[in-house]
């Protein structure tokens, strides 16, 4: 995710952020834009704020209403157009069930995942998967629905046709973090699940419903092999078979096709979320050592020209051995937990040219994938 600046003041921003804390400007984030503005009220008109320069004036003759669960909840910081009919902005509107809000806990699980669910919005936005201004206030993309576990029946994680549910109880830390020691995952975080899940549903969109199977097949392997059993003989093994490193991006990627593809697509959307990080910063790396080899400052993978996949892979390497070594340094584990094998790199490059060349107007059809919570 890119970093921001206020248009008032020039201070640094934060996706998340709703106020500058230099000059106290209101903040929203547009997604016609895709960036974080200083808004202020449109003079006569209630309920409608317009961008903010820094001399005063309107940077863009545009107005904009706040998301009606900015205003009822204080969840949510993005902006609607204020033609389109929708109350909901286009992140929000693709949750179609909420958790029960008189819950407190619940409130917070939601805000989390919503969080976590914006970030989302934002890559797939960038990568011209989902779009930005949908017409007549409908949404685009997958469907949410976040759940929590009820007496005698557990919600299950998981996508079936083109709705991906979430048990909310995925947004408590203690709770993430006992499933990933229970389950052995090295990694285990909301975005992570959030990205993970739709893989499956772009899987529909741009493999079964872009005709490109065979290519999946040959790729990934034949996902026509039973999903129930595949995952049951996944578990009873107790997870994954010794060298699995070889040719997959996880170890949960070895179950079945289909998660070898969500596990890759996932891993993919983390590359190019660090690296315009990373490029925001205007980071320059060079690996340690003896043959010490300077590498160009990182490029914004979002930039015509810069979308190369051999590039992206040549800045990767050194950009998360510094953020594991600077995570080293304040005694925490590494924040990327994954060698990529040569096979593993074959399949994220499938991932990346299906996106460079996805055809328009493609639509979901539909696959289901759902797993235990506790599993996944």
């Amino acid at each position: 995710m890119k970093t921001f600046d206020c248009d008032h003041c020039g201070q640094p921003l934060f996706f998340e952020n709703v106020q500058c804390l230099r000059c106290g400007s209101a903040l929203a984030f547009l997604p016609d834009r895709l960036a974080l503005a200083a808004v202020e009220p449109v003079p006569g008109a209630e309920g409608l704020w317009r961008q903010r320069s820094a001399t005063g004036g309107a940077a863009s003759g545009r107005s904009y209403r706040l998301c009606r669960n900015n205003t009822d909840h204080q969840a949510c910081n993005f902006a609607v157009p204020a033609e389109d009919p929708n109350p909901l902005c286009v992140s929000c509107r693709q949750t179609r069930i909420l958790p029960d809000l008189s819950i407190p806990q619940n409130r917070d699980r939601w805000y989390r995942i919503e969080v976590a669910k914006r970030r989302l919005f934002y890559t797939l936005a960038k990568l011209g998967l989902v779009a930005v201004e949908p017409p007549d206030g409908q949404r685009d993309g997958p469907v949410f629905e976040f759940l929590a576990d009820q007496p005698g029946q557990q919600v299950l994680t998981g996508h079936c046709e083109g709705v991906i549910t979430l048990n909310v109880a995925e947004a408590d830390d203690a709770e993430r973090v006992a499933r990933r020691i229970a389950l052995h995952e090295p990694y285990r975080t909301l975005l992570g699940h959030l990205r993970h899940e739709s893989g499956h549903y772009y899987w529909d969109r741009l493999i079964l419903e872009g005709g490109r199977t065979a290519d999946f097949r040959a790729m990934f392997g034949d996902e026509r092999v039973d999903y129930g059993q595949a995952l049951d003989a996944y578990y009873a093994a107790g997870g994954a078979v010794a060298g699995w490193q070889e040719h997959h991006v996880s170890a949960y990627a070895t179950s079945h096709p289909w998660e070898d593809w969500a596990e890759t697509w996932a891993h993919y959307l983390h590359m190019v979320d660090l690296l315009e990080t990373a490029s925001s910063y205007n980071t320059r790396l060079g690996l340690p050592g003896k043959a010490l080899r300077e590498v160009d400052e990182v490029s914004d993978p979002f930039d015509a020209g810069s979308a190369d996949f051999d590039r992206l892979v040549e800045q990767w390497l050194p950009l998360t051995l510094l953020l594991n070594s600077l995570n080293r340094s304040l005694g925490q584990d590494d924040a990327y937990p994954f060698a990529l094998s040569a096979r593993a790199l074959e399949k994220l490059r499938f991932v990346h040219d299906l996106i460079q060349s996805r055809p328009a107007g493609d639509r979901v059809a539909g696959h289901c994938q759902a797993q235990a919570a506790a599993a996944r």
